[in-house]
């Protein structure tokens, strides 16, 4: 089973599409990124369609819709737009759920000292982000992912932007993982 790549950004604030490692590079445990609620499956993305395992995944957390999306400066309009929107950092009032078909991406999370944490997602990579986690996504280089996109009921594509400490899924968030980590999440 691959290993999700993960490590702390550079604070450079130049093409955020590039790795941003630091110098030396700093690599995140998946046992890390597990404490801070993110989940990480590692499936074969050229059978979804009759995958077992993704089935099981969907049954067990009650993930009853899906739709796909080519993200792609050739099929998406305001493709610019939409992926600077994407990078804005936001929470969630649900779990984020994305599986890479193909391509890859960024999404970087925040970890309990507001640092920025890049995680590298692939084709294969089932990723699901806890609700109230400050998140931002880009692609990579490659400019290119298609994702699955996963939700419990209707889909909800609400993101509210930083700061968004009282929000009832950030408490949540904070209660259920800022302890965890030994300590709360700062504030912005």
């Amino acid at each position: 089973m691959a290993i999700l790549q993960a490590w702390f950004m550079d604070d450079v604030n130049v093409n955020p599409q590039l790795p941003h490692h630091l110098n030396p590079n700093e690599f995140v445990s998946p046992e890390y990124l597990a404490a801070l609620g993110v989940l990480h499956w590692k499936l074969n993305p050229d059978k979804y369609e009759e995958d077992e395992e993704l089935e099981k995944i969907r049954a067990n957390r009650g993930y009853n819709y899906m739709d796909l999306l080519d993200l792609c400066p050739e099929k998406v309009e305001n493709y610019e737009q939409k992926l600077k929107n994407f990078y804005t950092e936001h929470i969630h009032a649900d779990e984020e759920i994305r599986y890479c078909l193909e391509g890859s991406g960024y999404f970087d999370i925040r970890d309990k000292d507001d640092r920025w944490i890049r995680i590298w997602i692939k084709a294969g990579d089932l990723i699901i982000l806890p609700a109230g986690i400050y998140h931002r996504f880009t692609l990579d280089t490659s400019n290119y992912i298609k994702l699955m996109r996963l939700f419990v009921g209707e889909p909800v594509w609400t993101a509210f932007n930083r700061p968004q400490e009282e929000h009832p899924a950030r408490r949540n968030y904070m209660i259920s993982f800022g302890q965890k980590m030994g300590m709360p999440l700062k504030a912005h």
